[in-house]
């Protein structure tokens, strides 16, 4: 006969609770790759939108209409946009003219690296032809596939791009709704900590993406100066894409160092390659330890191994676009787990306060062997 009183409650086993843990991490990340096409747009207009919402509100505090105002602001933020692509656009048409020429260059390069491997190696010129012959058949056999990838991308970009406006101007317009919604979860004495996470999540979201866009006005700025002063063709377009790849974290600005040296090295000269590289390296010197430290790592607390690792899993399940939100998601995490109490031990691991070591719990320390009679 059942007893009435408190739930009964049930002790599952430790493998039973790592096995849900599992499935529902390999389900989470399913869920994030499958849906990507719905989800990635989401997601970055829940960020931009929040990065324009304190204009919004400016023109609203103005006595303007709140349509009205959300227009405003999407237009002058989609006008800006298009007047960055615009100028890149002019860029990139005076460096499609040289085309021909670097073609040129790229050929003589090609053959004269060619032949010193075959020296140095003593490798026959026939073997390393027919290796070049197999990587260019292989290429002309996998365009189809790759032709096709890049259109389903370009589609993909499109669509986010129409998308965006669409979803931004909703949720500026229905942001009373979605706070009124989050309010309707929780209990009312769960309020005030619910506001203050997404007090919390707002200002990091804001600082974050404004410290990201005075990085990349800094580094486009030291990239194309110093470029431009090496004598590297096209050393304005050059910098500006170098600065816009260091916002991928860790991976884009290696990508960017390959873009100045392969120009130097399709003129023909490798004096100018040489610079160019030392120019980056203490571009990425200043980066790193002044600009990173001081204005985007002070707002956005995850420490260096969380931040590789999860700017690996987001370009495994998004692609470049998730190597760029997978930092600004983490931190809202964390921002999260450090209010809940079961998961601070969680938001302690994605931080990057190092404890000192001499106050480590566990200290794994090679015990000696007791000494026996005969040793005394």
């Amino acid at each position: 006969m059942p007893t009435t009183g408190s739930p009964r409650v049930i002790n599952l086993p430790v493998y039973s609770k790592l096995s849900q843990i599992i499935l529902g991490i390999i389900g989470f990340f399913f869920i994030l790759y499958v849906g990507q096409d719905i989800l990635m747009p989401l997601v970055f207009s829940v960020i931009f939108a929040i990065l324009l919402n304190p204009a919004v509100n400016y023109f609203c505090g103005k006595g303007l209409n709140r349509v009205l105002s959300i227009l405003i602001v999407l237009a002058v933020a989609f006008l800006s946009i298009l007047g960055i692509l615009y100028f890149l656009g002019m860029q990139l048409s005076m460096f499609t003219e040289s085309l021909p020429q670097f073609k040129e260059h790229f050929t003589v390069l090609i053959n004269d690296a060619i032949n010193w491997v075959s020296a140095k190696f003593n490798i026959p010129q026939a073997n390393i032809d027919a290796w070049v012959l197999k990587i260019k058949k292989d290429g002309m056999e996998r365009g189809p596939s790759m032709i096709g990838d890049a259109l389903g991308t370009v589609s993909g970009v499109l669509a986010i791009v129409f998308l965006l406006p669409v979803y931004m101007f909703t949720m500026l317009y229905y942001k009373p709704l979605l706070l009124e919604f989050v309010a309707e979860l929780f209990k009312k004495k769960e309020h005030a900590l619910v506001a203050e996470v997404l007090s919390e999540t707002k200002i990091l979201i804001q600082s974050y993406l404004m410290g990201l866009l005075i990085e990349m006005i800094l580094v486009a700025a030291m990239n194309s100066i110093g470029l431009m002063i090496i004598g590297v063709k096209y050393g304005l377009l050059i910098g500006i894409i170098g600065a816009i790849l260091n916002l991928i974290p860790y991976i884009g600005g290696i990508i960017a160092i390959l873009l100045p040296v392969l120009m130097a090295l399709a003129t023909g000269n490798n004096s100018q390659a040489i610079w160019s590289v030392a120019l980056y390296l203490v571009v990425q010197f200043i980066d790193n330890n002044l600009i990173v430290t001081k204005i985007v790592a002070s707002k956005v607390k995850i420490n260096a191994l969380i931040s590789i690792v999860v700017v690996l899993i987001g370009g495994a399940l998004w692609g470049v676009s998730g190597m760029f939100l997978s930092i600004p998601i983490t931190a809202i995490v964390k921002v999260v787990f450090d209010r809940i109490e079961p998961l601070k031990p969680f938001g302690f691991l994605l931080g990057d306060n190092q404890p000192d070591v001499s106050k480590v719990i566990f200290q794994f320390k090679k015990k000696r062997a007791p000494k026996t009679e005969e040793a005394k």
